[in-house]
């Protein structure tokens, strides 16, 4: 071994401070946190804790955190593959503006992603009147908390497919099309294989977003127990009724899915990365 690498090697006692710091920081932010919350979930035993999700209000709640994400993710799925189809596989006009667009949400508080539908939907919002006419409610409705939920998860499944659509480029549907394919025969032979893993990967965190989305849909939902309450705004309730044990018990069903969500995307990060390795080594 040479001098030289031998000089570029970290000092041992480094190393081993940064792997204290990175597990002590890790332990602090993350898994004191989610301990917690299981120990005071179960503070009552799991009686107390299945009685707590037996409740209606929790029932309801659960419900309709899942239909919101149901309705949200495949809205964003949607404009995400279209927008990245867009902006790697065409030039035009405004494709800079397009991209920009799409990151706003990541740069706006989301209690203002949910202000800016009651200004638009609201009694005295520039589109009450007319809805009023019709009947028509946004706010205070489970179209607001869509709406809301759609905007904020607006970005990930697009900005998990743009990048890596643009290293691939179009070579492979250009050869596609010269043999005879169309378009939608394309999509699905070539470049939805290619892209499946990042697709699969910004799915999973849109899920995980919209299911624990908590200030925009605060400002549009009303926070009606039983009604507009998504598990969120059911924890915050519960909590501020000083229903601690009942508040945890919901929380945890949550944290769960945040368990589940890391250890799926650690999956798919894996594999994500053996085939783009490959997709290199030709």
């Amino acid at each position: 071994m040479s001098r030289r690498s031998i000089a570029r090697r970290d000092p041992p006692v480094l190393a081993g401070a940064l792997i204290f710091l990175s597990i002590a920081y890790f332990a602090v932010v993350l898994l004191l946190p989610l301990a917690t919350v299981s120990v005071e979930a179960l503070r009552r035993g799991f009686g107390g804790y299945f009685q707590a999700l037996q409740d209606p209000d929790a029932i309801s709640a659960i419900r309709l955190t899942l239909l919101v994400a149901a309705i949200a993710v495949p809205l964003n799925t949607v404009f995400g593959l279209a927008a990245a189809w867009a902006v790697s596989k065409f030039e035009f006009w405004g494709k800079s503006a397009l991209v920009t667009l799409i990151d706003i949400p990541f740069s706006i508080s989301p209690v203002i992603s949910g202000l800016v539908f009651v200004l638009l939907y609201g009694a005295n919002g520039w589109f009450g009147p007319l809805l009023d006419k019709y009947n028509i409610q946004v706010i205070f409705t489970v179209t607001g908390l869509v709406l809301a939920t759609t905007l904020v998860t607006l970005p990930f499944v697009a900005r998990e497919l743009i990048p890596l659509m643009q290293a691939q480029g179009s070579d492979e549907e250009s050869a596609a099309a010269t043999l005879g394919a169309g378009p939608w025969r394309t999509f699905f032979l070539v470049t939805l294989p290619n892209i499946r893993w990042a697709l699969m990967y910004g799915v999973l965190l849109c899920t995980a977003r919209a299911m624990g989305e908590f200030g925009a849909v605060a400002v549009v939902s009303g926070t009606i127990r039983g009604e507009t309450a998504t598990m969120p705004l059911h924890v915050e309730i519960l909590y501020n009724e000083y229903q601690s044990v009942a508040a945890f018990a919901v929380a945890s069903l949550l944290a769960l899915f945040a368990l589940v969500t890391l250890a799926v995307k650690t999956l798919l990060e894996a594999q994500f990365a053996d085939e783009l390795a490959a997709q290199r080594a030709r």
